[in-house]
């Protein structure tokens, strides 16, 4: 690429002054949460803080909570760790349940529904019955709460990797928060 590429001057094309290094980038408030220690949550917790998002990673085992962290108490990454859901969701917060195995799972789903947090989804592939219906069922949540679920998640690119997953979901999530379809329909 040649200098003459390269925008230094605002276009008053917002994405492009941004693209090209012209203008920061919009600081938007919001929070990612991923529950459960996983290869792709860490992954989608590391990409969503390069895009912006304030990032948790929700981790009720104390034992798996603590090889997510460093012996200073602090995160060796740029999410914080945390083993419940209270008072760490908002309205600006996306939930993604990144295990539908772990024990802990209807009520970790069942607090992410009852907090402001404006979406809620868990991982899994649509081909297989959904474990948190009968799991929400048995903690005795509403229908419609349950229908509240997003399953599954992401943008359908045929991931097969952790890095494809967390990147999948991650841009389907920005496509919602963007009122995007995802996909090549603009």
């Amino acid at each position: 690429m040649t200098d003459e590429h390269v925008h230094t001057q605002p276009t008053g094309d917002a994405a492009c002054d941004v693209a090209h290094g012209a203008a920061p980038p919009a600081e938007p408030a919001r929070s990612l949460a991923a529950i459960f220690d996983s290869p792709v949550a860490r992954l989608l917790l590391r990409y969503a803080h390069d895009a912006g998002y304030r990032t948790l990673l929700v981790e009720p085992d104390t034992e798996r909570a603590s090889a997510a962290m460093t012996g200073d108490g602090r995160t060796a990454d740029p999410w914080s760790v945390i083993g419940t859901l209270d008072g760490h969701l908002d309205a600006a917060t996306d939930v993604v349940m990144t295990d539908h195995h772990r024990p802990e799972l209807g009520d970790l789903l069942r607090d992410a529904l009852a907090s402001p947090a404006r979406w809620v989804g868990i991982m899994g592939n649509p081909r297989h019955p959904a474990p948190h219906v009968p799991a929400l069922r048995a903690l005795g949540v509403p229908p419609e709460q349950v229908g509240r679920v997003h399953r599954p998640i992401g943008l359908n690119i045929g991931s097969h990797s952790p890095a494809e997953i967390a990147i999948a979901t991650l841009a389907g999530l920005i496509a919602d928060r963007n009122g995007r379809p995802g996909g090549f329909e603009f």
